[in-house]
């Protein structure tokens, strides 16, 4: 774990834009415009996807894939200026927010600017030839940064460069590139802007050991963490999917994420989401609207950053295109507004008690029902969630009395030491 992260990065909420398809007409002057409601949804931190020119050698699609890189140094002329760019990030520091963008430095584009001005900062395959070390990248080759320390030098320039102008990088695959780089990278740009925020795009477990069996560099995630603030929970991806698909109980998912508090370091962040741009859509994975409440209530309390991606917010179900333009129908068939929700999330997000109280959970198998414990000082913040919108009767610790509920106001009550629960998500104090 980067020794110098603030737990405090536990109570943020991170929007995540991708500015080709987040408005009809893919420009930052338009994302601009969305700044304030994004904003008054609870944001703290605004995510671009990759903003830099997309290659045109093995394009995916029509438009090709924002994470084929041409040159990390200029901006994608499709999204306008590099002075369009900085009144966006000027728009998002005047509302208090800060602006993070996406780092992919793992690979480039068959015809980036690396490529033709230096061929020998790549990988190659047996017979010379350029190339990736993941088969199904067809639109990517791969940078070796094992044998070139000049690119070592070339990419901290660019990071130094952007830091001077944003907050922060969402860096791509992270664990592929070596831990090494990363812990340099950090303490370089620090000279630059110290307070930079550092999210890897860490990966899953079976995918560190797949790269590691056919000799591929991956690092895992308490490697990642030397260097981040910040890591994607992975981890829990196979746990989250085997639940939803009924094959684990929930006692065994929630058992993964208490585990989570012992074997990473004390200040460790992990970024909980319910979808980002490379998986299934929230209301794609989860139809129903009553689970899909408990289920975004449940990752806001988890311990740890929240992720939205744009279109979240409207339940939508459809994920956008990575490689063609796809923009996301704010308002189309099935589509629900879940503004005020997630307003009311974001003010318990902002508890400190969820950043560095004494966390338990509990699992109610029968029922489908997780309980989330933080205590502090006496207090004792209690978060119930029915992830199949059952009503149940579930022990909480508090005294048999009415509570307000801190998602929606509502009355509920504790009766013989149980939570009589009808459904929806219930957070209180007592």
């Amino acid at each position: 774990m980067a020794k110098k992260t603030a737990i405090a990065l536990r109570n943020q909420v991170i929007y995540s834009v991708y500015v080709r398809n987040h408005t009809a007409e893919g420009t930052f002057a338009a994302v601009e415009k969305d700044i304030d409601r994004i904003h008054a949804l609870g944001t703290d931190i605004v995510w671009l996807m990759p903003i830099h020119p997309i290659g045109e050698e093995a394009r995916k699609g029509q438009a090709g894939s924002p994470y084929a890189i041409r040159d990390y140094r200029d901006i994608n002329p499709a999204y306008g200026t590099r002075a369009d760019f900085c009144r966006l990030v000027d728009a998002i520091h005047a509302r208090g927010m800060k602006c993070i963008i996406d780092v992919v430095y793992n690979h480039t584009s068959p015809d980036s600017w690396l490529r033709n001005h230096h061929p020998e900062w790549f990988f190659h395959k047996a017979d010379g030839s350029f190339g990736n070390q993941v088969a199904d990248w067809g639109d990517i080759i791969d940078l070796d940064y094992i044998h070139n320390p000049d690119l070592w030098d070339y990419q901290i320039d660019t990071l130094k460069m952007w830091a001077s102008i944003v907050d922060g990088f969402r860096c791509d695959v992270a664990p592929l590139v070596p831990v090494e780089f990363w812990e340099r990278a950090r303490e370089e740009v620090a000279q630059i802007n110290p307070d930079c925020i550092w999210l890897a795009e860490s990966v899953e477990p079976s995918f560190v050991k797949e790269n590691r069996d056919h000799g591929v560099y991956a690092a895992s995630d308490c490697e990642t963490f030397r260097a981040f603030d910040m890591e994607y929970d992975y981890d829990m991806k196979e746990y989250f999917m085997d639940y939803l698909n009924r094959k684990i109980p929930l006692s065994r998912y929630v058992e993964m994420l208490l585990r989570q508090e012992m074997i990473y370091p004390q200040n460790y962040v992990k970024m909980r989401h319910l979808e980002n741009h490379d998986n299934p859509r929230a209301r794609d994975l989860i139809p129903d609207m009553a689970r899909l409440k408990n289920w975004t209530a449940f990752m806001y309390f988890l311990r740890g950053s929240m992720l939205l991606f744009g279109g979240q917010e409207k339940a939508v179900a459809h994920r956008p295109d990575l490689f063609n333009v796809d923009p996301v129908d704010w308002n189309g068939e099935g589509t629900e507004d879940l503004t005020l929700l997630m307003q009311s999330l974001y003010a318990i997000k902002h508890d400190p008690i969820l950043a560095d109280g004494q966390l338990d959970m509990k699992a109610d198998d029968v029922h489908d029902v997780a309980t989330i414990l933080y205590r502090k000082e006496g207090r004792t913040c209690v978060g119930v969630f029915s992830l199949m919108a059952n009503e149940a009767r579930v022990p909480v610790p508090a005294a048999d009395g009415v509570y307000q509920n801190r998602v929606d106001g509502s009355a509920v009550t504790v009766e013989n030491g149980e939570l009589i629960v009808e459904g929806g998500p219930v957070v209180f104090d007592c």
